[in-house]
């Protein structure tokens, strides 16, 4: 079966926050309506063109239908290996696009309006899988890559790095990673909100990943997640990863940049560079079907990095891969 055409590189520009309007920084990022991304500040004045770009009153619920997450999850549930991750300097929106509001929790849950891609992911697979009666499993691994150590965020116990290895049939993987099944949408999303979970409670899930302060954000993540949703029919025993790295994912630059150059091209693409391309191998370039949602600020104090991330998109959207 053909996926159809691939989700292109979404943009989403998120609002000055409160901070940046009290000491005055302008606004430099535009969305024109219609595609464009306009930036337009002293010395630069450049329009990138996409097939999404979400401004900053764009709606949760506009991001998960335009950026075409819906068809990836239809998709994935077809068969074909689907991918999602977000792009961008800390404080540009990743977290809440991908996971809705920082201060969430078991007790105060976040109002629907506000989930993000995943949980909104999440529900649309249960749906599915409740309609295919007992037909599907679903279950779910979560990754930590830091200083080229790969962890498990799920396993009890103090965290300790797991070797990968290589198989003709999966490809790259994780040896001994845990796999844990779910049923219903609150336990999938308990995993997501171990991570945001008050310092003194136990460690667990992503409140054990590696943390630091950062200029436009106290808690921002010094290492790559990887969460991993199995899709599994219970006849067949297909086995379909839906992955969605949670953080910028600035390793694979090199090989997203050399395989929009490739252009049909046989060239080497150094996926072996670091352990988290030889995990995203077939999502970048190979068999799997990716959408990247690319997130920007606004701000001329942030005018640098929002160009870089733009250029980044642009080059991916060049980037072709066989499902």
């Amino acid at each position: 079966a053909s996926p159809g055409p691939h989700p292109p590189p979404a943009i989403r520009v998120r609002p000055l926050t409160c901070t940046e309007t009290r000491r005055g920084d302008r606004r430099v990022v535009h969305s024109l309506g219609d595609g464009t991304v306009h930036v337009s500040a002293a010395r630069h004045d450049a329009t990138f063109g996409f097939s999404a770009v979400f401004d900053a009153g764009a709606s949760q619920e506009a991001v998960f239908e335009g950026s075409g997450m819906r068809q990836l999850v239809e998709l994935a549930i077809d068969g074909f290996s689907s991918t999602v991750f977000a792009f961008g300097q800390t404080g540009s929106g990743k977290t809440y696009t991908l996971m809705g509001p920082l201060a969430q929790s078991k007790a105060q849950p976040a109002a629907p309006a506000l989930l993000g891609l995943m949980q909104r992911s999440f529900a649309c697979l249960l749906e599915r899988s409740r309609s295919c009666g007992s037909e599907l499993a679903l279950s779910a691994s979560y990754l930590e890559i830091y200083n080229e150590q790969v962890r498990d965020l799920l396993s009890p116990g103090p965290p300790c790095a797991l070797p990968l290895r290589w198989s003709k049939t999966c490809g790259f993987y994780v040896e001994n990673a845990l796999s844990v099944d779910f049923e219903s949408l609150e336990a999938i999303a308990d995993l997501l909100l171990q991570a945001l979970r008050p310092p003194h409670c136990p460690p667990a899930g992503s409140q054990r990943r590696r943390t630091s302060a950062h200029a436009l954000n106290k808690h921002s993540s010094r290492s790559h997640a990887l969460l991993t949703i199995h899709v599994r029919s219970r006849a067949h025993e297909l086995l379909v990863p839906v992955r969605a790295p949670l953080h910028p994912l600035s390793p694979a630059g090199h090989c997203i940049s050399l395989l929009a150059k490739a252009r049909g091209k046989r060239m080497h693409i150094p996926y072996r560079d670091s352990k988290l391309t030889r995990l995203l191998a077939r999502s970048l370039g190979g068999s799997g079907v990716t959408l990247m949602v690319a997130c920007i600020s606004p701000s001329s104090r942030c005018l640098s990095e929002t160009l870089s991330t733009l250029h980044y998109a642009s080059r991916a959207r060049r980037v072709t891969t066989r499902p």
